[in-house]
């Protein structure tokens, strides 16, 4: 079972630190658009630029970090980013009481956590997997998944809660405060971790910068997984902040309401993630990429037909809830399998690619829905999102790109 498996203590504080970090995450879920229009009376445009300009930004920092992540220890990296996570977001409270909190500012803090997160999970993925064995690593990333999902379901509802107690910043101040406390809880780590391999070149040459993405369009089963990942959290992102404005300005839903919209359904995040072993041993992997992967896109459409009050909740818990179950038993099986097919020595590298490409996907998919919703309405650009999710599929990899190695993953979590 997976909640059993004993992967040994120096797991057990990577996987407590990450905990920690996702659940004062999860209270600070969608707090910089919620201080957007909450605070600043910002507009479907502004939002979606909120949403879009600082993580675009955030992915042009990382780039030319990822090969300065692959060459260095990860835990210092790790601790490195938590530390920056955390000084970027305290500055959020700061400039808000003393009344000089801006749009710039926060898309500047968002640009900062973006770089940074993306950077620390490529450190957190090559050394998770330095640190356990190669049959636990798929129990390992079910692990971090269902703690992911549950600190969603958990933290809005009572984020939301305090921000109706103490105002609109104090979800930004426990999410902070979590960052620093990661970034304790990974220097705790004890065992001397392996020096990084370098070439006489040096870490930063030209080629080193592109090495990730070269790995990634080469490998016939990453390429297509690649490019579907990145519309499918592209176009399920960009509905983030249109969502937003219609929930809580054109609908009226309270704060605390719309938290429970997308907090309550990532309780089936614990439901995919817990089922991916069983469903992998039984079905293959191939079948979790084209079937799982094609149920994550059919739902979206249903946000488009939000309406004011109670059907308009469950309208947005039933999407979202369908949504969340198919994508957390997804992913799980996408991350083992994407660090089974990368080198040691380029792990870190094709992560930060990876991230980046979806982050930029992102950035540009919520973009784009802002400026459709600015000219028409955000119920017309989730309309539009929804549409073309449908065509994501197309995108699904065949089964002789994924098939290698498969009975031996089916066996190894059988």
């Amino acid at each position: 079972m997976v909640g059993r498996r004993r992967l040994g203590r120096q797991f057990g504080w990577l996987w407590a630190s990450y905990a920690v970090s996702a659940y004062g995450s999860g209270l600070g879920f969608g707090a910089l658009p919620l201080i957007a229009v909450l605070v600043l009376h910002a507009g479907p445009a502004e939002v979606s630029a909120l949403s879009a300009v600082g993580p675009a930004v955030g992915a042009l920092i990382a780039a030319p970090l990822a090969p300065w992540v692959e060459f260095r220890r990860k835990r210092t990296v790790m601790i490195m980013m938590d530390l920056a996570r955390f000084a970027a977001m305290a500055t959020i409270p700061v400039a808000y009481a003393f009344g000089w909190l801006s749009l710039v500012q926060l898309l500047v803090v968002s640009a900062v956590v973006a770089a940074a997160k993306i950077a620390f999970n490529a450190a957190s993925g090559a050394y998770l997997k330095a640190l356990v064995r190669p049959d636990d690593l798929f129990i390992a990333n079910a692990r971090f998944e269902s703690t992911n999902w549950s600190s969603i379901a958990v933290g809005p509802p009572l984020g939301g809660a305090a921000i109706g107690l103490f105002g609109p910043v104090t979800t930004v101040v426990a999410d902070a405060l979590s960052y620093l406390l990661s970034a304790l809880g990974i220097s705790a780590i004890r065992g001397q971790e392996e020096a990084p391999r370098t070439t006489g070149k040096g870490p930063v040459r030209a080629g080193a910068l592109l090495a990730g993405w070269r790995h990634i369009m080469g490998h016939p089963g990453l390429r297509p997984l690649y490019l579907n990942q990145m519309l499918v959290a592209g176009l399920i992102m960009a509905t983030e902040p249109l969502l937003a404005v219609l929930l809580l300005r054109q609908l009226g839903f309270p704060p605390w309401q719309y938290a429970l919209a997308f907090a309550a359904p990532c309780l089936g995040g614990l439901i995919g993630s817990r089922l991916a072993r069983r469903v992998v041993a039984r079905f293959g992997r191939h079948w979790v990429f084209q079937t799982v992967g094609t149920l994550r896109a059919i739902w979206l459409i249903g946000l488009a037909f939000v309406r004011p009050g109670v059907v308009g909740l469950v309208t947005v818990m039933a999407v979202e809830l369908a949504i969340i179950i198919n994508m957390s038993l997804y992913s799980p099986v996408l991350a083992t399998y994407r660090l089974e097919h990368t080198p040691k020595h380029l792990v870190a590298r094709t992560l930060s690619a990876w991230s980046i490409g979806q982050q930029a996907s992102i950035a540009v998919l919520t973009a784009l829905a802002g400026l459709l919703a600015d000219v028409t309405s955000p119920r017309t650009a989730l309309t539009v999102a929804g549409l073309l999710i449908l065509t994501t599929p197309l995108l699904r990899p065949r089964h002789d790109q994924t098939s290698q190695h498969e009975p031996e993953l089916s066996r190894s979590h059988s």
